[in-house]
């Protein structure tokens, strides 16, 4: 019976990009990575109003996004549609859901 070594077991070599994407799958690193797709796809959910005036900074892992908005008014607006923004965020199958958007004035 032959044993197996390092030598003897080889597999065919398979691509970077396939083995990274197989890892976040089976991690909990990929839903980390999901969720945090909101922040690129900010500009898309909100629109080019609201996208001029915040900044999607990051999710957490209890999922909340973290967004700095450039005046108390925006602010104001924005908390009265956060519900909206999060059926518009969360409507995207697959992604971690984002529970709550805090905003935070921008320095």
């Amino acid at each position: 019976m032959k044993r197996k070594t390092a030598a003897t077991d080889r597999r065919k070599p398979e691509a970077l990009s396939d083995a990274v994407s197989k890892y976040l799958k089976q991690s909990t690193v990929g839903k980390r990575v999901e969720a945090a797709s909101v922040v690129g796809d900010w500009p898309k959910l909100v629109g080019k109003e609201i996208g001029k005036v915040t900044e999607p900074l990051h999710v957490t892992r209890d999922g909340v996004l973290f967004v700095a908005v450039k005046t108390n008014s925006w602010m104001s607006e924005l908390s009265l549609l956060e519900p909206e923004l999060l059926k518009k965020i969360n409507a995207k199958e697959g992604r971690a859901k984002v529970k709550k958007i805090h905003l935070r004035l921008m320095r």
